[in-house]
């Protein structure tokens, strides 16, 4: 809540310490009875936090409070936090709220902060984003990093602040210095697709190496796919398998995705076809399309994972709701023939039809066989004609 109770914390990790914060309370306790608000604040901080003193939080509210009523920003402050959060009071956003503007009309900052939020949520007071940006911009003229970073969103979006992309640079930049692992992958972005910012991505691969190196999941992808594609740096598998390993091991299901390819094909990692199959279940089970689609052909050739048909259905199924094209064609099949599913005709038409609308030329050809034989579709040559001008077009531009 405070640098004092921060201050207090780690001064108590030091046992020999203690002795010190047991004499420092006495001191404030005596200076707090007096009527001194800085006291009356800090001796809120030693009860809130059990320093010097064993945890107390209502007695923590009543300093708080007293020196509140003095005008004690950062009293107004803590107190705001502790109705915010109901750590010590009743759940009260609007108590919260209350203290917290009178915290912030001093120019505390924290509270600046914490009503920018408030506004640009609904949360605890009217939704108003015009009065959140107000707020938002006075804390991150004092420096803080979070305003800074909300600042940056709410131009490039144009939410609650005029769509402008040279002030979000200009306050993620801000942020990004000091250490906003955020602002640091958005300036990536920025910088790597010229959106907002010059196109450089040389720039770009400093933001996503900065990011990335703090562990945001993103720019470690991000960074693998650089690396992956020498898009902006060398090609570099090795390079790519360590980020992509990194993001994939939080539960970056793209990251996954590429990772079992990597070991599938062995490409940049040895080839392993049972870790590739660990990466795809992980994905697949996140919901990556490509991931559902690739193990249906694991479980369907039996290749890397036990043949299971009935498996290979279920993922393709799972893929092709989500318009994965190569599993809207091979459901088509696997019903046209009745290979892993009951043949089903009309069930076969219906994924091929799915499949050609994406441009599909291997379920155009198909589409074309069917209507021109009336071979689960009505018999119909012109309807046959234009599928085979199709997949033959497609097949001239590819």
């Amino acid at each position: 809540m405070d640098k004092f109770a921060t201050d207090l914390l780690a001064t108590l990790q030091g046992g020999s310490k203690a002795p010190l914060l047991a004499k420092a309370f006495k001191l404030v306790r005596s200076a707090a009875d007096q009527g001194d608000a800085e006291a009356q604040n800090n001796l809120g901080l030693m009860y809130f936090n059990g320093a010097g003193v064993p945890q107390d939080k209502p007695a923590a509210l009543k300093w708080f409070r007293l020196a509140a009523d003095q005008g004690h920003a950062k009293a107004q402050f803590n107190l705001g936090g502790i109705y915010f959060n109901g750590d010590g009071a009743p759940y009260d956003k609007a108590e919260a709220l209350k203290w917290f503007r009178l915290a912030a009309a001093q120019g505390n900052v924290n509270a600046q902060f914490n009503l920018g939020v408030m506004y640009f949520n609904g949360d605890g007071a009217p939704y108003d984003k015009v009065e959140a940006l107000k707020w938002y911009r006075l804390a991150a003229a004092q420096g803080d990093v979070n305003a800074q970073f909300s600042l940056g969103g709410m131009y490039f979006n144009g939410d609650g602040a005029p769509y402008d992309k040279v002030e979000a640079l200009k306050w993620y930049r801000l942020a990004a210095a000091q250490g906003n692992v955020k602002a640091q992958f958005n300036l990536g972005v920025m910088y790597y697709n010229g959106d907002g910012a010059p196109e450089d991505k040389k720039e770009a691969l400093k933001w996503y190496r900065l990011a990335a190196a703090q562990g945001e999941v993103n720019a470690q992808y991000s960074f693998g796919l650089i690396y992956f594609n020498g898009d902006g740096a060398p090609l570099d598998k090795t390079e790519a398998f360590k980020w992509f390993r990194l993001a994939a091991d939080q539960g970056h299901a793209k990251a996954q995705f590429i990772l079992a390819g990597m070991y599938f094909n062995g490409d940049g990692a040895p080839e392993d076809k049972k870790e590739a199959l660990k990466w795809y279940l992980l994905a697949a089970a996140q919901g990556d399309a490509n991931a559902q689609n690739n193990l249906g052909g694991m479980y369907y050739n039996g290749d890397g994972a036990p043949q299971n048909k009935k498996e290979a259905l279920k993922w393709f199924r799972l893929a092709a709701a989500q318009g994965q094209v190569n599993s809207q064609y091979n459901l088509g099949v696997m019903y046209f023939i009745g290979d892993g599913a009951p043949q089903n005709q009309k069930e076969a038409l219906k994924w091929f039809r799915l499949a050609a609308d994406q441009w599909d030329t291997r379920a155009q050809y198909n589409l074309g066989i069917m209507y021109l034989n009336g071979d689960g579709a009505p018999k119909d040559k012109n309807e046959a004609v234009k599928w085979f001008r199709l997949a033959e077009q497609g097949n001239k531009e590819a």
